[in-house]
């Protein structure tokens, strides 16, 4: 290689950088110091001038005040993207993962191939937990590629969140992506070798045509969200998940293969569903014996299922810690506030509901009598008359005017199929995607009678007919008067769009109301929420409604522009009802209670069954055991479908109904809730037998404080902001923990750093929040934020170029007389440089890291009296409290600094005590892996770089 070594600093293209050990003799590659892995070079010494660079001394010149340590060190420590510590990609990633995120992390690591099911709670941060092990995993040089599977409703979701979090850069490999992508690959080249990281549409993928070419060329590590939907639990299963659950089968048939499992609901009621996401986990878990020690033990390993309550306090004496000092307490809404809202159909509307189940029961009847095939062609297109009859005027017209899915069908089992998903509310839905159109009535060609309904629909468009419309817009005023912003869940697409119109008619130019529904493509739908929460901050007064359909129910996160659900369409599952209110109900929600507005008819002879029979009782397991059971499809199918022929029935023979009524929806009813109960007791002890106890408390503290050490709390990045810009002119407006700044009087060199990462107008005060989960547009008051990185970038490189105009927060070098010591005390900000070999499966890497530290000593350098680190540390908190002469200041700088050669040797010591540290927590967290153990080193580049030196000085007349 060349006469520059790894870890050495070269100085190159006007700034200074760092050899990486992937350099050769013609060759060099060099990352920018406390630059990340985005900004490595290569550079060719024969072509371009690269000399030795040597880290120069502070000046005594250049004096800072008393905040100048503090700002220099938390600007170097908030700027690392590489990091020295066990976990490689926390310093690089634009996240700052909850405590509690960190023990799946931990727990993958002492996995040679990690195999992982994480069944962690909505809202908890299931993405974020899965996203930091495939980061860390990569950065590692355990896995090369990556691929997640979800629906393509998700597909961009996951793309956004593992670039704009992970730095992942991924491909979207969809129905609607993949003939463009093709178009550019090479003769014979497979799609998933010329895209290292994908985010792959499962629908898409299970193809036949498909399928075959991605388990050939799969990555070495698959992501698979909303696991539950791809595994078959019984002879009952759909075809689709079937088809899955084969692929995946497939995929986790290579065990050196890492797999990620993701779903809240593993269980869904079934027993079976569970076992067999365990068998694609590992294959023993599918029979082993969970009651038992053993088999807990083989489960602790590679499942993680938490509630809310187990994470809402974390790292606490209440987990016998010996204090609260590492304590992280995550908001999430303490309760959702449930309210049933009643109407009645006006006397027009109850008579086309009553035409239109007589005509429906007339058909089912006289199907009935023609096979088999007719009478389930029959049957969901009286399901669907009624659901959309009962959804609104709009839908019913619609369904009415539309031909029915089923009638295409050549047999009764293709009618199912195509009729079930329209007009039910599946749990395990293959899709959302479509399922919110109208489902259509008609079996042949259209008729009159048909025609005649439609129309009859049709005039009842509006208030003084639809009461169930009235009773909506009495509820929305009332919650925007509280100070609510709802959203309205829909079934049917013409249904959100007609109470969409109505709503913004009714509700005045001050309140914007918006529909997003399955007509707008995923990025369209975020497109347009993002555009109606710009549009009502922007006007003083305003107030929001968003009105949606199940297109939005899952995987979307709106906890930071609404706060409330109103169902407009009671969901057929209960299931449905949790998705659509975990939207809004979720880590960063600021409103404590989130508010449940049901709607349901009191006298349709539908909505009042449905809410009483699986609504509520949802509910009721929900807050017993704090968390969703589900309940299995066919059992809810069954009511309902007990419910529609009660009503077909009530016309046609009144007497039969009435005992229909009594005998078999109250026996399904019952049966319902048995299973119901059954599943909550199951699931309630497997929570018990299967709760985390792989990773004890005490170890993720002892990560979390080493982590917090070498990278900053959250404290120190909180104060860091605020001071420096106020330091920097700009203005700052408090708001509770959180502020506002106005940045446009700021250097011009800070508004470019910032106008990329805040969004362009910096006339705007950009908005921090304390929370880590914030909205586009806002900053995070965490050391991974952009905007928080772009300051520490801004305030780092002016405290080492003295030409920088304007005001500089951070200098290297200060003498503060302060009442804090008793004696001359120096500090040091010292920046140390690592070669860490970290073995892994695919082969041995070597990597250089930085570490920052704090050294203090008391006296002339030459007698140093080291501190403690704590001591150290309490430096950074003195306040000056006399004027130092500027004269004396440089004077005392310049002996200090001339003396410094002196503490090498503790620099130097104080070095390879680092390096043990770190090297015995790199073998720590992989203590399961021994091979991969016994291979780690961790050396200490010298020398040391002295980055900063302040003089404390006791008030005039002490010891000097």
């Amino acid at each position: 290689m060349s006469s520059f070594t790894a870890g050495s600093l070269v100085s190159a293209r006007g700034r200074d950088w760092m050899v990486l050990p992937e350099s050769a003799d013609d060759m060099l590659v060099l990352r920018p110091l406390g630059g990340s892995d985005d900004d490595v070079a290569a550079v060719f010494p024969a072509f371009e001038n690269v000399r030795s660079a040597e880290f120069p001394p502070p000046s005594p010149d250049d004096l800072g005040d008393d905040l100048a340590a503090g700002m220099l060190r938390s600007a170097l420590r908030i700027g690392f993207r590489s990091g020295a510590g066990p976990f490689r990609s926390l310093a690089g990633i634009a996240v700052e993962p909850r405590a509690y995120q960190l023990v799946p992390l931990m727990m993958a690591l002492r996995q040679k191939t990690v195999r992982m099911l994480i069944s962690d709670d909505v809202g908890i941060g299931k993405t974020v937990e899965a996203g930091l092990i495939a980061s860390e995993l990569l950065a590692q040089g355990s896995a090369r590629k990556l691929a997640v599977l979800c629906s393509p409703a998700l597909a961009e979701q996951w793309q956004q969140e593992l670039r704009t979090k992970f730095g992942i850069d991924a491909e979207l490999v969809l129905a609607s992506t993949v003939s463009k992508l093709e178009r550019k690959l090479d003769l014979g080249q497979s799609l998933f070798d010329r895209h290292p990281h994908v985010v792959v549409s499962t629908d898409f993928i299970k193809s036949t045509r498909h399928r075959d070419d991605f388990v050939k060329h799969c990555p070495d590590l698959v992501i698979v969200d909303e696991a539950h939907t791809c595994v078959t639990a019984d002879e009952v299963s759909s075809a689709q998940s079937q088809l899955r659950y084969e692929l995946l089968q497939r995929i986790a048939n290579d065990s050196d293969r890492h797999l990620l499992l993701v779903t809240a609901t593993p269980h869904s009621g079934k027993e079976s569903a569970f076992r067999a996401l365990l068998g694609l986990v590992k294959p023993e878990l599918a029979t082993a014996e969970l009651d038992t020690n053993a088999g807990r033990r083989l489960l602790a390993g590679h499942f993680v299922q938490r509630k809310r309550a187990d994470v809402r306090q974390f790292l606490s004496t209440r987990d016998g810690l010996a204090d609260d000092s590492l304590r992280e307490d995550t908001v999430f809404p303490a309760d959702r506030e449930f309210k049933d809202e009643t109407y009645h159909l006006s006397p027009a509307y109850r008579a086309l509901l009553d035409d239109a189940i007589a005509y429906a029961g007339e058909r089912v009847s006289a199907a009935g009598d023609r096979g088999k095939r007719e009478a389930r062609i029959a049957w969901w297109s009286a399901i669907a008359l009624l659901r959309s009859l009962v959804s609104s005027p709009r839908a019913a017209a619609q369904t009415l005017r539309t031909r029915s899915a089923a009638a295409t069908a050549s047999t009764a089992q293709e009618a199912d199929l195509l009729g079930a998903p329209l007009t039910r509310d599946s749990a395990d839905s293959d899709a959302l995607e479509g399922l919110d159109v109208a489902p259509g009535a008609e079996l042949d060609e259209p008729g009159a009678r048909l025609g005649e309904l439609a129309d009859r629909a049709a005039a009842l468009e509006g208030t003084a007919e639809d009461w169930k419309l009235a009773a909506l817009l009495k509820q929305v005023k009332a919650l925007l008067g509280k100070g609510y912003r709802p959203i309205v869940f829909c079934r049917y697409i013409p249904t959100a769009e007609y109470v969409a119109e109505h709503l913004a008619q009714a509700l005045g130019k001050k309140t914007f109301v918006c529909p997003v529904t399955g007509t707008l493509s995923p990025q369209q739908r975020i497109q347009r929420i993002e555009e109606l929460a710009e549009q009502s901050q922007e006007t003083a007064g305003s107030k929001r409604v968003l009105v949606a359909t199940d297109c939005l129910s899952e995987g979307v996160n709106l906890q930071h522009h609404f706060d409330s659900v109103l169902h407009y369409d009671l969901a057929w599952n209960p299931t449905r009802h949790d998705q659509r209110e975990g939207r809004v109900d979720r880590f960063g929600q600021k409103t404590n209670v989130v508010r449940v507005v049901t709607l349901y008819g009191s006298d349709n002879g539908i909505d009042g069954k449905v809410l009483e029979v699986l609504i509520k009782k949802h509910r009721q397991i929900r807050k017993d055991l704090g968390i969703s059971v589900s309940v299995p499809d066919e059992m809810s199918s069954g009511v309902t479908d007990a419910v529609v022929e009660w009503l077909l029935l009530r016309n046609r023979r009144p007497e039969q109904a009435s005992l229909f009524e009594v005998e078999t929806i109250r026996e399904r009813a019952a049966a319902v809730e048995a299973q119901w109960q059954s599943a909550a007791e199951r699931e309630k002890a497997s929570r018990s037998r299967f709760a985390q106890r792989t990773i004890r408390p005490e170890e993720v503290a002892r990560e979390v404080a080493a982590v917090r050490d070498a990278l900053g709390r959250a404290s120190e990045v909180r104060g860091f902001v605020r001071q420096a810009l106020g330091a920097l002119d700009a203005v700052l407006r408090p708001d509770g923990d959180d502020f506002a700044a106005d940045v446009s009087g700021t250097p011009a060199g800070l508004r470019d750093a910032l106008a990329p990462v805040v969004g362009g107008d910096l006339h705007k005060p950009v908005a921090f929040r304390a929370s880590a989960a914030v909205a586009r547009g806002e900053a995070a008051l965490v050391r991974t934020d952009p905007v928080v990185g772009a300051l520490a970038g801004y305030v780092l490189n002016s405290a080492f170029d003295e030409k920088v105009s304007g005001p500089r927060p951070a200098r290297r070098c200060g003498v503060i007389r302060t009442k804090g010591v008793q004696t001359r005390t120096t500090l040091l900000v010292v920046r140390y440089r690592f070669h860490l070999t970290l073995p892994s499966r695919s082969g041995e890497r070597k990597l250089v890291a930085e570490d920052a530290r704090l050294l203090a000593f008391e006296g002339a350098p030459v007698n140093a009296r080291w501190l403690t680190a704590d001591d150290a540390r309490a430096l950074l908190d003195l306040t000056a409290d006399e004027n130092t002469d500027p004269v004396f200041s440089r004077r005392t700088m310049t002996r200090v600094l001339d003396g410094l050669p002196e503490t090498a040797g503790y620099l130097a010591s104080f070095g390879d005590e680092l390096a043990a540290e770190l090297l015995a927590s790199h073998r720590r967290v992989r203590s399961a892996s021994g091979e991969i153990v016994r291979g780690v080193q961790v050396t200490a580049q010298k020398p040391a770089d002295v980055l900063g030196a302040y003089v404390y000085l006791p008030l005039a007349g002490g010891a000097a």
